[in-house]
């Protein structure tokens, strides 16, 4: 599977894979990227707009900012033409100025670093650094446009360049025909807690097992851990199991957030002595079905419904 990120324009020279980032560590390296060219009209490897675009790209809406879940397999430091990038692990306060460049009809519909298909005519980007998922305000400085971005991808590789743009954010941007223009980037934080970059990673949830749940001890870690409750009998929603219990704790207090209208009902469980993040046990299983859905489509979880 290619990894779209290693595959942008920029000038022609050779890429060590393995060292990308772990979605896409079988990725080859690409080619190079380049400037379009406004006197011949021209674009790198046949890249451009695609043959019939949208008439009303004027009205498609910016991205809308939302709370999400970090992938865990974009927040790890990768190397990509010689340069090792650390990508930002949380959400904080971030604004750059640098050059924007844009990508079209070449890399539509291929996979982005977040695993999403790249959408030339979605408000997205790819940036080196930010988060993957999160939102950017990016301004061209020269005429004061304006618009929002939702990081998906990884790029540019250029030192001079700090975002690559969909063609449809390009193109509200005004920067279409030159290729590329000076852009400030502003991250916008939507309210959601910091989501650790092993969150995708160890919040896979595993099969139920059958063995009866076993309360936990007196504990000596720190009064700030939240409680292990006995788990009683219901319909359960599992969010996540985990091995430690630190990593259970963060990943209770995320998903507390990412999933607000939720929170009442998540607690953590021991039982055979995994750690889990359950949401429950006050349902019906065509409740739990329902709310297991929505999770799965509102972040990026897998949640698994249990009957004790």
């Amino acid at each position: 599977m290619l990894c779209f990120f290693a595959r942008r324009r920029v000038a022609v020279v050779a890429v060590t894979a393995t060292a990308l980032l772990g979605a896409c560590a079988s990725g080859p390296t690409r080619d190079g990227e380049s400037t379009p060219s406004n006197k011949s009209g021209g674009y790198y490897l046949d890249d451009g707009p695609g043959a019939n675009p949208p008439a009303n790209l004027d009205q498609i809406p910016d991205a809308q900012p939302k709370p999400e879940l970090i992938k865990a397999s974009t927040a790890r430091p990768y190397t990509a033409f010689g340069r090792t990038y650390t990508p930002m692990t949380h959400l904080a306060p971030y604004k750059e100025r640098g050059t924007a460049s844009w990508y079209g009809k070449r890399y539509h519909g291929q996979p982005t670093a977040s695993g999403e298909r790249y959408d030339m005519y979605a408000m997205t980007a790819a940036h080196p650094t930010l988060p993957i998922p999160s939102y950017a305000r990016v301004t061209n400085v020269r005429s004061g446009k304006s618009v929002v971005v939702r990081i998906n991808d990884r790029g540019p590789f250029r030192g001079e360049r700090l975002i690559d743009l969909s063609y449809t954010a390009a193109y509200k941007l005004g920067i279409i025909g030159s290729g590329s223009d000076l852009v400030e980037v502003e991250s916008i934080l939507p309210g959601a807690a910091p989501a650790p970059p092993t969150v995708e990673a160890d919040a896979r949830p595993s099969p139920p097992p059958a063995a009866a749940t076993q309360p936990l001890g007196p504990s000596t870690s720190p009064v700030t851990e939240s409680p292990v409750a006995q788990e009683p009998k219901g319909v359960y929603v599992q969010l996540g199991a985990f091995s430690q219990r630190l990593k259970a704790e963060s990943f209770l207090t995320q998903v507390r957030t990412e999933l607000n209208w939720l929170a009442g009902t998540i607690g953590l469980y021991l039982r055979d002595g995994v750690y889990r993040v359950h949401a429950g046990p006050d349902f019906d299983r065509t409740q739990a079905d329902q709310i297991a859905t929505r999770i799965e489509q509102s972040v990026d979880l897998r949640p698994v419904v249990i009957t004790r």
